[in-house]
């Protein structure tokens, strides 16, 4: 049985400012830099990490890493959704400066911005890796440092939901939070 350990990169300033990051390469801020050392303590018997390439999840991936002795293996795959030009603005910024699609995008109705990445082009991709990890790491431990949406898509595929239509029903992820899945004969399920 291979083991997912999901987590969510530490606080950035972007976070506790309220802005949309997406694909924006922002770093950890002390607070998200003593998150991810917390998390470090309470990991043990892991085979391998992998990381977003963006900064904030790269990093909490070496904190975590340097501690217990194992390379990072990074892969875009687990970028967050791409937001387009809603990156960097808080979400009262994008109400003000976008009027329209974030009324459509509040409705249900669009991926946001206009530019943002499509929700079916980000759970493809996000499943591509969960795919290859779970064939490159069979009865392994497998930390994922990754972002809220990326997580969430995961969460949607181990509970058997369609991302693209149910991904408002996903609750948010927090900051170095620990999500624990489990793949038997290539089915995976969540563990907590």
């Amino acid at each position: 049985m291979t083991q997912l350990l999901l987590t969510r990169h530490g606080e950035t300033d972007w976070n506790s400012a309220g802005r949309w990051q997406g694909h924006s390469d922002t770093p950890l801020n002390e607070v998200g830099r003593r998150q991810a050392r917390a998390l470090a303590d309470l990991l043990d018997g892991v085979d391998a990490i992998y990381s977003s390439d963006l900064a904030r999840a790269r990093e909490t991936a070496e904190i975590v890493a340097e501690r217990l002795g194992l390379p990072v293996q990074l892969d875009p795959r687990l970028r967050e959704r791409g937001f387009g030009s809603w990156e960097g603005l808080t979400t009262t910024e994008i109400e003000r400066r976008f009027v329209d699609d974030h009324r459509r995008w509040q409705a249900g109705d669009g991926f946001g911005a206009a530019d943002a990445e499509p929700f079916d082009a980000f759970a493809s991709r996000i499943h591509a890796f969960v795919d290859d990890v779970l064939r490159l790491h069979a009865d392994e431990t497998v930390l994922v440092v990754a972002h809220g949406g990326s997580i969430r898509v995961v969460h949607a595929l181990a509970r058997g939901l369609d991302y693209v239509r149910d991904h408002r029903s996903i609750p948010a992820v927090a900051n170095c939070s620990l999500a624990r899945y489990a793949a038997k004969n290539g089915k995976l399920a969540p563990i907590d």
